[in-house]
């Protein structure tokens, strides 16, 4: 049974997640143009141990679409603005593809409220990103998302996925790539998307970027999650913020692509749970930030010289 999707009011906004189980808490975050249901198969593989919160970020699922800010730091304090509203102190943050650019980024502004960092098939980890997004990225894009994503298809496709879901049929990726795709119809949804995207891709690839700052998460357990057949961020990604990250864990789920959580629910479910029960929970704070930056700075700054 899915977890019942709850509403609360930030800032006059609407904002959607699911909240369920106890325990310590797990914070996931969807990517670009999804939603909390993403994570259908593996939060009732959770709740028995942990507090699950599952949000639909601002512009996607059932949160409300406003006209306004939707760079990486705007929803990374959207996020913080939940836990406080919600009562929530601390969280391990999980986050996959988009979603995972939004859990570095709330690390980075808000290191005090994060226990543990996982990425799953992240963005932001290099330029490289599926050819489809580089295209949703040209200039003026969203005038001509009303032919690509016409109601008709959605309605017809919908039907189709009704017809093989009753008869007890799992689609996995092509599941959530056609949910993705059939939310985009909605004007309100496209419009978003449309900022979103163009927040962080542009037509060459990737724009935002945290290899130059993973540094400052060798003092937070990271665990990497990454499917080996990703067609949409290439594995390569894992391997590099694992070697850029010291102490991080590196899983590679094979056969699985770009959404571990859906098409390896189990495998994702273990790793995740492994991960957290044998590591302690990073207590950091702005003062960490500081002494970390001071001391990459100074670093730098003694190279230099050297090299001079």
């Amino acid at each position: 049974m899915e977890a019942h999707v709850r509403h609360v009011s930030i800032h006059g906004h609407d904002m959607a997640y699911r909240l369920e189980g106890s325990g310590p808490v797990l914070l996931l975050l969807h990517g670009i143009a999804g939603s909390s249901r993403t994570w259908r198969d593996v939060i009732p593989r959770l709740t028995d141990r942990f507090t699950v919160l599952a949000p639909d970020l601002t512009g996607h699922g059932q949160s409300e679409k406003p006209v306004g800010d939707y760079s990486l730091g705007a929803f990374a304090s959207g996020i913080r603005d939940l836990l406080d509203v919600l009562g929530i102190d601390r969280a391990t943050v999980v986050g996959q593809s988009f979603g995972g650019g939004v859990a570095m980024q709330f690390v980075y502004q808000f290191p005090e409220l994060c226990e543990r960092l996982v990425l799953v098939d992240s963005g932001g980890l290099g330029r490289e990103v599926n050819w489809v997004l580089r295209l949703v990225a040209l200039p003026a894009s969203e005038y001509v998302m009303p032919v690509l994503f016409p109601s008709f298809v959605r309605d017809w496709g919908d039907s189709v996925f009704r017809m093989i879901n009753a008869r007890g049929v799992r689609l996995g990726r092509i599941d959530e790539v056609w949910s993705a795709y059939a939310s985009l119809v909605e004007s309100d949804n496209r419009r978003a998307f449309a900022r979103t995207i163009k927040s962080v891709i542009d037509p060459g690839g990737q724009v935002v970027s945290a290899m130059d700052r993973l540094y400052l998460a060798s003092s937070m357990p990271t665990l990497i999650i990454w499917g080996d057949r990703d067609v949409i961020i290439p594995v390569r990604h894992a391997y590099t913020a694992h070697q850029a990250i010291p102490g991080s864990r590196l899983v590679v789920i094979e056969g699985v692509g770009h959404f571990p959580q859906i098409e390896s629910p189990e495998q994702f479910v273990d790793a995740l749970v492994g991960f957290v029960e044998t590591t302690e929970p990073a207590h950091l704070g702005a003062g960490d930030r500081r002494r970390m930056l001071r001391a990459r700075s100074e670093a730098v700054r003694t190279e230099l010289r050297r090299v001079d």
